[in-house]
């Protein structure tokens, strides 16, 4: 019996030893500063508090500004509060969608992996929930694990991209100019 329990030990010590010899030692966040939430490296999603007293109007007006300032785009904007509104559904506060667009920061990424265009133009969402502001943002580096391969250059490119979209977040959220 001792010899039996013996065994059983040892199997659940290897077996233990096995699955931590295997875990991944990449981080799970990354740090961002500036008051910002960390990044889950494990979800395409980055999402941000507004500022309280910073209203949607202020925000929309934020983001214009600075987007402009850092030569992107805005093609378009998918207000999806107001269709559900037209639907007769009630969106529970604001729910839009807006693209922004430069590509200085992303021309390597479509050169060397056209197929990553099903992801373009970058998207920041404007959404309330519990009465609270928010800015989401589709993250590219995210979005780049979908490529198989993806060369050096698409990695560093959405990397660029990623960086200058949550510092856009990061001022918008606060109302800047």
């Amino acid at each position: 019996m001792r010899v039996l329990i013996l065994a059983a030990m040892m199997l659940t010590l290897l077996a233990c030893a096995h699955v931590s010899k295997h875990q991944s030692t990449q981080p799970v966040t990354k740090a961002v500063g500036h008051g910002m939430p960390d990044i889950d490296l494990t979800t395409a999603i980055y999402e941000v508090p507004v500022k309280q007293g910073v209203s949607y109007q202020d925000l929309v007006d934020s983001l214009k500004s600075l987007s402009e300032g850092m030569n992107f785009v805005n093609p378009a904007n998918f207000p999806i509060g107001e269709h559900m509104k037209q639907r007769g559904v009630d969106p529970q506060g604001i729910k839009e969608v807006r693209s922004f667009c430069n590509l200085s920061m992303g021309t390597e990424i479509i050169l060397d992996h056209p197929e990553f265009l099903v992801f373009a133009p970058c998207r920041i969402a404007i959404y309330e929930k519990q009465n609270q502001l928010y800015l989401g943002l589709d993250r590219p580096t995210y979005d780049l694990k979908s490529i198989k391969n993806p060369t050096a250059r698409a990695v560093q490119s959405a990397q660029t991209l990623e960086d200058a979209l949550i510092q856009l977040m990061e001022k918008a959220r606060r109302g800047d100019f």
